[in-house]
């Protein structure tokens, strides 16, 4: 079975209905707490996918003391060891990849850096370049090699049976080759291929505009896509939307422009709900008149301070307006969920809105808006090619005369 020309990878292994991981791409402004959230759920999914087994004398005996059996091992530990040896032949649940190279720390197992292959401060001292410059250039750099990156990701996720079967000189080749490696090697290449994860994710810049507004991100995003689900996951400081209903309206801005330009299923994740709770975000996304009374009463409340009298004149007519305008987009919007990156506070809530939205909008809206493209862009293509050959014709007839 072969996917039509021009179509993904990813659609034929959908159609066959084969295991896929889902990939996470988290973005958001500077300050939500983007990287603490990937340490959150990495640590998150891997004790999700520790199995959970009971033996049958402790069902039997309920909170009873473990008997030992005859070699002096306790119920206890028969089961301690099933569930290592499970976990042993259990999947690796995330695969983490980091595209900040600015970052100093990570909270979390990067499993491929941008710091690994550029130097960012190299980057700013022969190009001669800002802060926002090196990291836009040190993304466009890793951009070139992305290719590599894909073919780890897609060996990590589908093994060996991803390869593309030889013409018969390549087996041959492959045959005097394969007696020159040894045993090990060999141990070694199908145990990297029998590993495979449940999710990748991956970690953009501070600088929310390298990553979202530039090629590189372009190119890394579709790439994606086009071998995995994808879901775009973006953060937001629940705390600074707390302080200013105008910085909320912000947030929900990029979103929404996220949203349409890269036509990836989208997540809002309202983080840091361990500081103040996400449901006045909810309240205003779902009520209208509830986010106009908070825009009165942050009109009110900064009336008498002329530095912070942001709700009025035109910004706060631009924001009453623009929530006007955002009223579809919430309608049409179902995925959000508040999490905490410090407490673990919504985690699970959390993965259900990823597995939903890799599971059904990825396939009924990207996929099928994919393919609605490819097939505009091959009828444009054959338009061109009609045009073009009557206009031949039409020259070889005059040549003729």
């Amino acid at each position: 079975m072969s996917t039509s020309p021009g179509l993904p990878p990813i659609v034929e292994r959908l159609e066959k209905g084969q295991k896929t991981p889902i990939c996470v791409i988290v973005v958001g402004m500077a300050g939500s707490g983007k990287s603490s959230l990937m340490a959150q759920m990495q640590y998150h999914a891997a004790n999700k996918a520790k199995p959970t087994t009971t033996t049958k004398q402790d069902k039997a005996d309920g909170e009873g003391e473990p008997k030992a059996d005859e070699d002096g091992e306790t119920a206890i530990d028969q089961q301690q060891q099933q569930q290592e040896n499970v976990a042993a032949a259990s999947t690796v649940p995330t695969y983490c990849i980091n595209l900040d190279p600015a970052t100093h720390h990570l909270a979390y197992g990067a499993a491929i850096d941008i710091r690994d292959t550029i130097n960012y401060k190299e980057v700013m001292r022969q190009h001669k370049l800002g802060p926002n410059g090196a990291i836009l250039t040190s993304l466009n750099l890793l951009t070139t090699k992305f290719d590599q990156i894909m073919a780890i990701l897609e060996q990590r996720a589908y093994g060996q049976s991803e390869k593309k079967e030889p013409d018969d000189e390549e087996e041959t080749n492959e045959t005097e080759k394969g007696e020159e490696t040894t045993e090990e090697e060999n141990d070694e290449d199908d145990n990297i291929a029998a590993i495979g994860m449940d999710y990748i994710l991956v970690d953009t810049p501070g600088q929310i505009e390298a990553f979202t507004w530039s090629a590189s991100g372009t190119i890394v995003s579709e790439s994606l896509a086009s071998a995995f689900p994808t879901v775009l996951c973006f953060v937001v400081d629940t705390a600074r939307c707390a302080s200013s209903p105008n910085t909320f309206m912000s947030n929900m801005l990029y979103a929404c422009s996220m949203f349409y330009r890269t036509r990836l299923p989208l997540v809002i994740v309202f983080n840091k709900n361990d500081v103040v709770p996400h449901d006045f975000c909810m309240e205003w996304m779902k009520d209208y008149e509830a986010f106009q009374e908070a825009l009165d009463e942050s009109m009110d409340s900064n009336t008498n301070n002329s530095a912070t009298m942001t709700s009025t004149g035109f910004y706060g007519s631009l924001t009453r307006s623009l929530s006007l305008v955002l009223d579809e987009f919430y309608s049409n919007f179902a995925h959000c969920c508040g999490v905490s990156a410090i407490t673990g506070d919504g985690m699970d809530d959390f993965w259900k809105c990823i597995d939903k939205a890799a599971r059904e909008d990825f396939v009924l809206d990207y996929v099928e808006d994919l393919k609605n493209r490819l097939e505009e862009q091959q009828a444009k293509q054959q338009a061109i090619q009609r045009v073009a050959m009557k206009r031949l014709q039409r020259d070889a007839a005059q040549g003729q005369r």
